[in-house]
């Protein structure tokens, strides 16, 4: 069992043969090609790959609390051949969500207002920090099934990348590493068997540039796809890929 602080009052605990659980979970992702420079915030240990995306999410349930999130990527591959995401920026609703991601996988995650909505035939994510001050905002029109897409964007399972970094005190105890993790989707079913996963048209904008939380770093050239799905979901940790030195 993986357990935060602390001791006597965990913030959170983990199962870690099982990962952290959810159910009942709707998303929209959107994939983008990059442009610009993304030296200083992807490691050099990993090969960017040239395209990136944003995931806002609502989990209905986990074992972590009930939360929304949103996530910065990057796609990249790894020294031993595998590709998945690495997140720069990663922000949710949940102090356990936060202090286990952040202490456990080393994902920087921060609190933040995000939303999912549903609104006429639109489904639309936004990220603030703080409240009022709008840094990304994503609306689709989920129109069409998504089939071969969903392959591409989320394999099984689909790993992520993170820096764990803990800082020393007087010179001590301080440690910085590759942490990588990843996420095993299982997307929901219709009654007629099914997945439940629309693709369709969607815009990204950067509202409002924020030098605290610089999510508009990852500069947008193209949109590729956009995708809304419903599904269940486990998180689990696969291996510290190397100490780093910064």
């Amino acid at each position: 069992m993986i357990r935060g602080i602390p001791f006597d009052a965990p913030l959170y605990e983990i199962d870690e043969e099982r990962g952290v659980e959810y159910r009942n979970c709707k998303a929209i992702a959107a994939m983008f090609t990059l442009k610009g420079d993304l030296s200083g915030i992807v490691p050099e240990d990993l090969k960017v790959l040239g395209n990136g995306g944003i995931w806002i999410s609502h989990y209905g349930f986990s074992t972590v609390g009930v939360y929304n999130e949103f996530i910065s990527a990057v796609q990249v591959e790894d020294e031993l051949g595998d590709r998945g995401y690495y997140i720069p920026y990663i922000y949710v609703t949940n102090d356990s969500a936060m202090a286990a991601g952040r202490e456990v996988a080393g994902a920087p995650k921060k609190l933040a207002k995000i939303e999912l909505t549903k609104e006429l035939d639109l489904v639309q994510g936004i990220l603030e920090r703080p409240a009022g001050k709008r840094l990304v905002t994503v609306t689709m029109k989920p129109n069409i099934r998504a089939k071969e897409l969903i392959e591409h964007i989320l394999p099984k399972p689909t790993y992520l990348y993170s820096i764990r970094h803990l800082p020393p005190i007087r010179g001590k105890g301080g440690v910085t590493q590759l942490v990588k993790w990843y996420a095993d989707i299982d997307f929901h079913v219709d009654p007629a068997g099914e997945k439940v996963i629309f693709a369709g048209p969607a815009s990204i904008s950067y509202d409002s540039p924020s030098a605290i939380d610089p999510v508009h770093k990852l500069e947008i050239d193209a949109i590729l796809s956009a995708i809304y799905f419903e599904f269940d979901m486990k998180l689990g940790f696969a291996d510290i890929l190397k100490e780093l030195r910064i």
